[in-house]
């Protein structure tokens, strides 16, 4: 199957927190990885999700060093949209999933 990749920047302006990252980061902007496999036999391109990676600064090592995280992108959102809040908000509310123009959720 053939394999599509999506590179993308996020900018946080307050410190924010990801369910699947120890501790809290720091506000700045971070790379983020998506990659989607083709779902074949279809009348139409479609694509399913496998993994979104963050880039972060490695703990307790130069900073030229990073490590790569695999996240949910609900996290993401969810984290992206407390930080527009000016980094207050319901923490627990549930995240939608996000959607880029062409994709497609299946549920």
């Amino acid at each position: 199957m053939p394999e599509k990749t999506t590179d993308s920047l996020v900018t946080f302006r307050h410190p924010f927190a990801l369910r699947d990252v120890v501790g809290t980061q720091p506000p700045g902007t971070y790379q983020v990885e998506t990659v989607e496999l083709t779902i074949e036999g279809l009348s139409f391109v479609a694509f399913r999700r496998i993994s979104t990676t963050i880039t972060l600064p490695a703990v307790g090592t130069s900073s030229a060093r990073r490590q790569f995280v695999e996240i949910d992108p609900a996290d993401l959102a969810a984290a992206q949209e407390r930080d527009a809040s000016n980094g207050k908000g319901d923490h627990d509310a549930p995240a939608p999933i996000p959607i880029a123009a062409g994709e497609t959720c299946f549920r």
